[in-house]
């Protein structure tokens, strides 16, 4: 009994010597000799008899954050648990991560310009920041980045659709020249009709968007050029902070040897993105999920 005083022991050891002595002494005698609260003794005991009630929970967490390659915060996890049929709160998801010592990459920021004055046509801002449409192929928008790795360049020009972010179509070449940019005009195009309309395809004042032989083939498949005002990187937003997610998740968190071995990594990736990664505001699906369901249900 002399090892319940106060000041005697943690909460939770004296906690444990009062479950031991209950069944002999009122457990109202032992909590005051232990100068522990009813509550608390209570959640103690819960917590003996529960030692592996976050168990399996921590297990789903780890599979998840590794499935996703340490790319998924404490919101995300949670979602992909719901999906799981695991009803978790995001308090406890990230209590939980914490515990197991899982933190997600934090974003880094690197920006490359093709923007070299005006060569050519710009045009106007049509999109003007309103980055929302509930239909595939009324807005899109697109941009180039580059990589480095051991002074060889790699330079990705994708372009997304901001019905639900999905990478339409992207090319990859080692040099940023214009034949990249038809080339992923050629195959965002064979996802299309003959003809379109009310599609706009946005971008920066980049040189290869100023070009004619670029504005000619987007007027030929009926699409409106939209561009955003001069050194204003939030008017393409979306495709900005793509590439910021693609670095952080791929590029930041991987060493790579060679621009073979990171070009097949982002080929990876992108059909990771587009066809497994869920996001949030899409209801916890990826893109082409989130497509399919929807233009299914229409």
């Amino acid at each position: 009994m002399e090892c319940l005083g106060a000041g005697r022991g943690t909460p939770k050891q004296r906690a444990q010597v009062v479950q031991e002595l209950r069944q002999k002494y009122p457990l109202k005698a032992l909590l005051q000799l232990a100068g522990l609260p009813r509550s608390t003794f209570y959640y103690y005991q819960h917590q003996s008899q529960n030692p592996a009630k976050y168990q399996m929970v921590k297990e789903q967490i780890v599979i998840i954050f590794n499935e996703n390659k340490k790319r998924y915060g404490y919101r995300r996890i949670t979602k992909e648990l719901h999906n799981n049929d695991i009803c978790v709160n995001h308090k406890t998801v990230r209590k939980l991560m914490k515990q197991l010592g899982l933190v997600c990459q934090v974003r880094a920021k690197r920006k490359y310009s093709s923007y070299k004055g005006e060569v050519g046509e710009v045009a106007p801002n049509l999109l003007e920041r309103h980055f929302k449409t509930n239909q595939p192929n009324r807005k899109w928008v697109t941009d180039v980045t580059e990589f480095k790795v051991n002074d060889r360049k790699l330079y990705l020009s994708p372009i997304l659709d901001l019905f639900n972010g999905e990478v339409v179509s992207y090319n990859l070449s080692r040099h940023p020249n214009f034949k990249q940019i038809t080339d992923m005009l050629e195959g965002a195009f064979q996802t299309l009709p003959d003809k379109v309309d009310n599609l706009i395809l946005h971008s920066d004042q980049g040189w290869q968007y100023q070009m004619k032989s670029y504005q000619n083939l987007l007027k030929a498949k009926g699409i409106t050029q939209s561009m955003s005002r001069k050194a204003t990187c939030l008017d393409n937003a979306v495709a900005e902070n793509f590439f910021g997610l693609l670095k952080t998740e791929l590029f930041y968190l991987e060493k790579f040897d060679s621009i073979d071995q990171l070009e097949k990594a982002i080929v990876d990736y992108i059909d990771y993105y587009n066809n497994r990664r869920i996001k949030l505001k899409l209801n916890g699906l990826s893109p082409v999920q989130y497509r399919i369901q929807t233009v299914g249900a229409a």
